[in-house]
């Protein structure tokens, strides 16, 4: 028991968890948030089909390219910095999306956002793990971040819907400068400044130039290669550059006095194991939802807010099993929890994959939309809490961008691969003139297939992380500690 008084229940550490978790809504909600204003973003600017896929894709490139950077950034140079800068940033880059005249412009902003939310999210994740660190305390502030980032893609999609239906698709973007101002007037007064100068003494450049390169490389390849082809020169010679770079990277982490990535965070028994969990279970959820969404706006003919409005039952069902999950660490640890969470994800999958052409949202999607909820709300919370379990304070930052990095390649890797299995099944079918709908659908299913199957995978990885009760993290030294630990 901490003789420390918890810091969740002041009002102070209430706030904190709060703001904390609208920051990670922000970012999240803007992954998702332009979706259903594509159509008049098109018209409006005259996209180009090939460039109208770099608004969704220009802001997943530069938020899991840049996030390795930032996570080790907030550890440097200090998290509120790192947070107030990437807020600030994010609401420019906002400000210019808004106010856009040409594809061009509007695909910079995204790039840009994606930046900022780079910096935002490992810096906001590492203030939460190294300020809620009893355990009770620690576990119900990871829940709320998981069923924050659960309930941040239905948020999106009908916030996007409401948007551009009403004042205009400019708003997508304007909406986001007043949260932003709010976000940064409450960093600015409830989060105590570092008072460390930023640790810059031989900086390693050469790492954060290769790191970062050789993350955009991988994730531009893996967004390209559904549509250009898996085995086409150019995206060989992408996959090829990018292993080259990280393995540069690596031989130069090795070498250097004060690495980017010190490879002794990957000695912190379980971490390494965590991310690989994360990586292979969200290559499932997210590609299931890809998957999903595509079939019931080109089968079942839902428009794009039916098919948002067809996931509040998921985003609820996520938000109150992490909340559930979050409950139960202290009794038996994360391993059950993600292994079972897991295992659901997997069943429900399963269940959808089973999908007909007249299907009917009632009996073939929701109930197994309902037992994944159960299952990804389990698994984002426990592998989060596992991941973050005895890191100490000065790489807070790096195991959070460790552990988003691996949600965000996780979703780029699943949508990559298995939009390959199902685009083959599709075109194998209709080359025999099957009926476009029968061939769509059975292309899902297969993909839907190997997405319960990632999550089976996901589950064996899992014996092999922390099975943490809620430990806490090493207390940081008085000078490093982001905000006071109480009121």
């Amino acid at each position: 028991m901490s003789a420390e008084p918890s810091f969740l229940a002041t009002r102070r550490g209430k706030l904190t968890l709060a703001f904390l978790c609208g920051v990670a809504l922000l970012d999240f909600v803007d992954a998702s948030i332009v979706n259903v204003a594509l159509p008049s973003i098109r018209h409006s600017l005259h996209f180009s089909i090939q460039s109208l896929q770099w608004v969704l894709s220009g802001y997943l490139l530069t938020y899991g390219g840049f996030m390795l950077l930032g996570g080790r950034a907030a550890d440097l140079i200090g998290r509120r910095r790192l947070l107030v800068s990437g807020t600030s940033l994010f609401a420019l880059a906002s400000l210019t999306g808004g106010l856009a005249g040409s594809e061009g412009m509007l695909i910079g902003a995204r790039l840009a956002q994606g930046t900022g939310a780079a910096m935002m999210i490992p810096a906001a994740l590492s203030i939460l793990t190294t300020s809620f660190t009893e355990g009770s305390d620690r576990n119900k502030a990871l829940g709320a971040w998981g069923g924050t980032a659960g309930l941040a893609s239905a948020v999106g999609v009908f916030l996007g819907g409401v948007l551009s239906g009403g004042p205009g698709w400019r708003w997508v973007f304007f909406v986001n400068l007043p949260v932003c101002a709010l976000d940064l007037i409450v960093a600015l007064r409830l989060l105590a400044g570092e008072r460390h100068r930023p640790r810059l003494a031989n900086f390693d450049a050469l790492g954060a130039l290769l790191a970062t390169s050789g993350m955009l490389l991988l994730i531009y390849a893996l967004v390209k290669a559904p549509d250009i082809g898996w085995d086409n020169t150019r995206t060989i010679a992408e996959l090829a550059g990018a292993a080259a770079l990280l393995a540069a990277f690596a031989v130069n982490e090795a070498r250097h006095r004060n690495p980017l990535f010190p490879f002794s965070i990957l000695r912190i028994n379980g971490l390494a194991a965590a991310d690989l969990t994360q990586v292979t279970a969200m290559a499932g959820f997210y590609a299931m939802f890809f998957f999903l969404t595509l079939y019931m706006q080109n089968v079942l003919g839902f428009s794009r807010l039916q098919a948002g409005a067809a996931y509040i039952p998921t985003t609820l069902g996520v938000a109150i099993s992490s909340g559930i999950a979050s409950q139960l660490f202290a009794r038996t640890g994360t391993r059950p929890i993600i292994v079972a969470g897991a295992l659901l994800g997997a069943g429900g999958t399963f269940w959808l994959s089973r999908l007909p052409v007249h299907g009917s949202y009632l009996s073939d999607l929701l109930p197994g939309l309902l037992i994944m909820s159960a299952g990804l709300g389990a698994v984002f919370v426990g592998v989060t809490t596992a991941a973050q379990a005895g890191v100490p304070p000065d790489k807070a930052g790096l195991a959070a961008a460790l552990i988003n990095t691996s949600t965000w390649l996780g979703g780029a890797l699943g949508i990559a691969i298995f939009s390959a299995v199902s685009t083959s099944r599709a075109h194998r079918l209709l080359a025999t003139h099957a009926p476009v709908h029968a061939a769509l659908t059975s292309g899902f299913q297969r993909a839907l297939l190997a997405c319960s199957i990632a999550m089976l995978a996901a589950a064996a990885l899992a014996l092999r992380a922390t099975n943490t009760h809620g430990e806490p993290v090493l207390t940081p030294p008085p000078e490093t500690v982001p905000f006071p630990g109480k009121a």
